[in-house]
C-alpha cells in the first residue's frame, strides 16, 4: 500500500502519530503541502491512500488519481473545503477529517492572538531587543464583549475559555446547539450576526469557506455594520475576510485590529498585502500546532484510514 503524506505538522513532530503510520508496513512518500493542482496531477495516481493538509484535490485531481490506484483520502484536520467532495462522491473515493480534536489548541492560540495585541506584547518585545525601554499602555479583555461567530467545536471551546476570564460572550450559529446554551448559560446565542456586529469589541471567526461565507467581513459589513471599533481574529479561513476592505477599515479606524492566522493564499506570497500594516498581526496558520493536537490529529487521520481499508476488506 502506497501513502503520500503531505501535511507538514504531521510531518514536522514527532509522536505516537508517526509511530502508528510508520509501523502498518505502508510505503509512505512526503510531500511539504499544501500541494497545488498542478503538481498533484503527475504523481496522484501512484497512491493508494493519501494524508493530506490543505491540498488542491479538484475533480481533475481525483479523477486522474482513479484512473491509477487511489482509493482513500484522509484529512489531517477539520476544513474540507479544498477537498472537491462531489468529485470525490462521484469517483466513490471516501472523504474523511478529524473533527473536535484541535478546539483547545486553537482556541487558545484566539487567546494568545488577543492578549498580544491588547498587551502590545509585540511591540514591547521588538522594542526591548532593540535596546529600548519604551512602554505602551495596554488593555484589559475582562468587561469586553466577544462575539464568536460559529459555535462549533472551537467556537464553543473558546466561549467557555473568554467567559471564564470576564468576558460578555456572544455566539451565533446556524445550528442553534441547546444542550451546549443550558450548560453554559452565561454564553448568550443571538439570532443574528447582526447583534455581534453591533454589540461587539472583539469579533471571532469559526467558520468553513464556502461560497456564502466568502468575504463575510466586507466592506459593508466593515463601513455599515461594525459598531464598537472591533478587533477582528480569524483562525478559520483567510477568504471569510475581504483584505482590500480590512486594510481600508483599519485606516479609518472601523477595525481596531486584526489579528489572522491565515490568510486567503498559503503559504504567503511575497505579495501579500497584509503583510507590515499596522495593526495586523499574522502568524503562519499555527493555530492546531501544538504537540498534543497534533498528535491528537494525526492519530486519527491514520486511524481513519486504516478503519477504511478494513470496511472494504
Amino acid at each position: 500500500m502506497k501513502v503520500l503524506l503531505t501535511t507538514t505538522s504531521f510531518q514536522d513532530t514527532p509522536g505516537v502519530h508517526q509511530d502508528l503510520l510508520y509501523s502498518q508496513g505502508f510505503d509512505v512518500d512526503t510531500l511539504r503541502g499544501p500541494i497545488l493542482e498542478s503538481e498533484l496531477l503527475p504523481i496522484i495516481q501512484n497512491y493508494d491512500a493519501v494524508i493530506c493538509g490543505d491540498d488542491e484535490y479538484t475533480e481533475q485531481v481525483i479523477k486522474k488519481g482513479t484512473e491509477g490506484k487511489l482509493k482513500y483520502l484522509c484529512k489531517y484536520g477539520v476544513g474540507l473545503d479544498r477537498i472537491d467532495l462531489a468529485a470525490a462522491k462521484k469517483y466513490n473515493v471516501p472523504v474523511t477529517n478529524c473533527p473536535a480534536v484541535n478546539q483547545i489548541s486553537v482556541s487558545e492560540h484566539v487567546l494568545a492572538l488577543l492578549f498580544t495585541f491588547e498587551r502590545n506584547i509585540h511591540l514591547q518585545y521588538n522594542s526591548v531587543q532593540s535596546g529600548s525601554w519604551k512602554r505602551w499602555v495596554g488593555n484589559e479583555i475582562e468587561g469586553k464583549t466577544i462575539g464568536i461567530i460559529g459555535l462549533g467545536a472551537v467556537g464553543k471551546e473558546l466561549a467557555k475559555k473568554t467567559s471564564a476570564l470576564g468576558m460578555t460572550v456572544l455566539g451565533f450559529d446556524l445550528y442553534k446547539d441547546e444542550e451546549f446554551l443550558s450548560k453554559y448559560n452565561e454564553v448568550t446565542f443571538v439570532e443574528s450576526v447582526e447583534t455581534i456586529f453591533e454589540q461587539a469589541d472583539v469579533i471571532s471567526l469559526h467558520l468553513p469557506h464556502t461560497p456564502k461565507t466568502e468575504h463575510l467581513i466586507n466592506r459593508d459589513v466593515i463601513f455599515n455594520k461594525l459598531k464598537r471599533n472591533p478587533i477582528l481574529i480569524n483562525t478559520a479561513r483567510g477568504m471569510l475576510v475581504d483584505s482590500i476592505a480590512l486594510i481600508e477599515g483599519l485606516k479609518e479606524s472601523k477595525i481596531k485590529g486584526y489579528l489572522t492566522d491565515v490568510l486567503a493564499h498559503e503559504p504567503m506570497l511575497d505579495n501579500e498585502v497584509l503583510k507590515g500594516v499596522d495593526n495586523i498581526i499574522i502568524t503562519p496558520h499555527v493555530g492546531s500546532r501544538t504537540y498534543q493536537s497534533v498528535q491528537r490529529q494525526g492519530s486519527m487521520a491514520v486511524n481513519n484510514l486504516l478503519n477504511l481499508i478494513k470496511s472494504e476488506n
